[in-house]
């Protein structure tokens, strides 16, 4: 994919105001000198534990640990990609952004859209979405459009929820309202509204009933169109808007506007076939309904899941449930769906009605059930979900006629390659006993197929990236060991590192290069402050702003290090500010800086206590060693008594 040149992300990061982003989600109110804070949006408190620094451009929650900048709150309150959020953040600024090239072979763009661009197709989208509603709840001809929701079991309330429109039949009323809304003709069919027929356009959807599109974020930015009349220009049941520069087809799912906070509180997700499938899901109270838009439930879509399910190898598995049809193209597409579980961490399960009925069939049939609940049974469909291998084998057994010995031989070797898949070694066994006593076979013969199975090269379907393993960052970084906040001396440490962050011109330059990183006990510590003496260190910091400082300071550290930078880059100081001039007082600096290097002189002391022990009476490194123990014993008894 197209990557965004840093120095854009950069001028993003700069130009972005933390302050104005967090307070869309957040009530922020003053807690100290350049700090705000308020209830954080990722976790239910009732004391404000969320603090931004708007100087740093830095948030942190010291509830739930989540920090980050102005691209990374984005990231997590919206589940953008990181491409996503700086685009939207872009947009909001008025910033070109400009994309390396991919390589070679690569799609890669060397320019965005121009600026403002996005924007206004987006707008447009929004005008068109409005009008379409209008159309379907107050025009005459709408009521083609209005008969056909009825017949759907759906109401007026309902379409407004939903913002479901109707596209007039006349075939130019949508390029009039928005040319008259300021609209150009290049606007229009760049955006997929209008069609070019002949000298004029034409609107792309007439006589339909329309659902409109939204990315993630909540901008409408296509339209899904169901035909009513039988001389419609279009032979397609369901026309979808053309991919144009603000919608690609594999990069949406309908629904997923209203779905994304549900999938994420409660980690599931169901997907269902069709747009009025996911409102009756919803109506019935199953709010994490999302369906494709025109295509097949592919990788994109998947990547966009995980993301928001967390859906990470180490956790606690997220839940996947597939809604399908009981006919044959509806078991073909669980197969599908099957051969893409390695894609997952989560839990994949499949819900069929035993009739097969769709959600929106299930919605109807309830819909004027004396004394039975509209929705139950949508409801019941999606927690009578059973796992996604078990309907793949039962699809499998089906063809075979299990009482033939040989049909029985043919059948275990083709569900084996589908027991063989099942990631979790221990349940597997248990399974494969299951799957037995369906075919009626002995357990060890069907494991020992499974065995045969699993032995074999297969092509797995290639694992998509958790939103953690494809970061701007590279590859994975070893991990590091946290702070032990135990120990009074790594906990002067930290503070330490943190006036470095916020307030480095209250250190006194020479300190800052005289103590050697490796004098620090904690690694992240030791990181940060290597990567403060390598961005200039005190003079470095005095010619650069405070969110530039931080700034250098994460180029310098390794990843796993980011979360510790934007936490004591945000974190309150133990001590008071002073009234004069707004920085550390100078004694408690002082005092930190002499208890960390005291640590490291004792540290070393002891080290060479050891080597000391070791070494040979008389020798070159004892007489060595000596010298050295009397130069620590000096400066240690020096650094105590600054310290009283």
């Amino acid at each position: 994919m197209p990557r965004i040149k840093d120095e854009d992300v950069k001028a993003v990061k700069e130009r972005a105001s933390i302050e104005e982003v967090v307070r869309e989600h957040v009530t922020l109110r003053t807690a100290g000198v350049g700090a705000m804070k308020g209830l954080c949006p990722f976790h239910d408190e009732k004391t404000p534990s969320f603090q931004i620094r708007t100087a740093v451009g830095s948030y942190h929650c010291f509830g739930c640990g989540v920090g980050g900048d102005v691209i990374s709150f984005l990231m997590e309150i919206d589940h953008l990609t990181f491409s996503e959020a700086v685009e939207r953040l872009a947009d909001k600024l008025g910033i070109t952004l400009r994309y390396e090239e991919s390589g070679p072979g690569g799609r890669g763009r060397g320019e965005q859209a121009p600026v403002g661009q996005r924007t206004r197709l987006m707008e447009a989208h929004r005008v068109a979405e409005e009008f379409y509603h209008e159309a379907l709840l107050r025009s005459g001809e709408g009521r083609t459009g209005r008969d056909f929701l009825r017949d759907k079991g759906f109401t007026g309330e309902h379409a407004t929820r939903f913002m479901v429109g109707y596209a007039p039949r006349e075939g130019t009323s949508l390029v009039t309202h928005l040319r008259s809304r300021g609209f150009t003709e290049e606007e229009l069919v760049l955006g997929g509204l209008a069609n070019r027929r002949g000298r004029g356009l034409s609107d792309r959807f007439q006589g339909r009933v329309l659902w409109p599109i939204r990315a993630i974020t909540g901008d409408t930015v296509g339209f899904g169109a169901r035909r009513l009349y039988d001389d419609d220009w279009s032979p397609a049941k369901y026309l979808n808007t053309s991919e144009t520069p603000i919608y690609k087809k594999t990069g949406v799912l309908y629904g997923l506007d209203l779905a994304k906070k549900p999938i994420a509180t409660e980690r599931t997700a169901v997907v269902v076939e069709g747009y009025t499938d996911v409102m009756a899901a919803h109506l019935s109270g199953v709010e994490t309904a999302v369906a494709t838009c025109g295509t097949a439930f592919g990788g994109d879509h998947i990547s966009i899941l995980r993301r928001i399910l967390r859906d990470e190898a180490g956790r606690a598995p997220a839940k996947v449930i597939f809604t399908f049809d009981g006919d044959a193209a509806g078991q073909k597409a669980a197969m599908k769906a099957f051969e893409q579980d390695q894609r997952w961490a989560a839990q994949s399960y499949v819900a069929v009605a035993a009739d097969g009925q769709d959600p929106n069939d299930l919605w109807i049939a309830t819909k004027d059930a004396e004394g039975q609940e509209q929705g139950r049974a949508v409801r019941d469909l999606v927690e009578s979900a059973t796992p996604l291998f078990e309907f793949a084998v039962r699809t499998t057994l089906a063809p075979y006629d299990l009482s033939e010995a040989a049909q029985r031989v043919q059948a275990m070797r083709a569900v084996a390659p589908i027991l063989a898949q099942i990631r979790d070694r221990t349940l597997r066994p248990e399974v494969v006993r299951d799957v037995s006593g369906w075919m009626g076979v002995d357990p060890d013969v069907l494991a020992t197929e499974v065995h045969r199975a699993q032995s074999r090269p297969v092509q797995a379907a290639p694992r998509t990236p958790a939103p953690d393993e494809a970061t701007r960052e590279g590859p994975e970084q070893p991990s590091l060991p946290q702070p032990d906040l135990r120990d009074p001396v790594q906990v002067a440490e930290r503070q330490l590192v943190q006036v470095a962050l916020q307030y480095p011109l209250a250190i006194v330059a020479e300190d800052m290069d005289e103590l050697e990183p490796e004098a620090l006990r904690a690694p992240m510590h030791r990181a940060v402050w290597h990567a403060m003496r390598e961005a200039g260190g005190v003079q470095g910091a005095a010619q650069r702003s405070a969110r530039s400082w931080v700034e250098a300071v994460l180029a310098g550290t390794p990843p796993p290090v980011h979360p510790l930078v934007h936490e004591l880059s945000v974190a309150m100081l133990p001590d008071r500010l002073d009234p004069e001039t707004g920085m550390p007082r100078e004694a408690f600096v002082d005092w930190l800086v002499l208890r960390v290097r005291l640590a490291g002189v004792e540290q070393e002391v002891a080290d060479l206590l050891g080597q000391q022990s070791r070494a040979p009476d008389g020798s070159t490194d004892k007489r060595r060693l000596d010298e050295r123990l009397m130069e620590l014993h000096r400066e240690r008894a020096r650094l105590r008594a600054r310290m009283e």
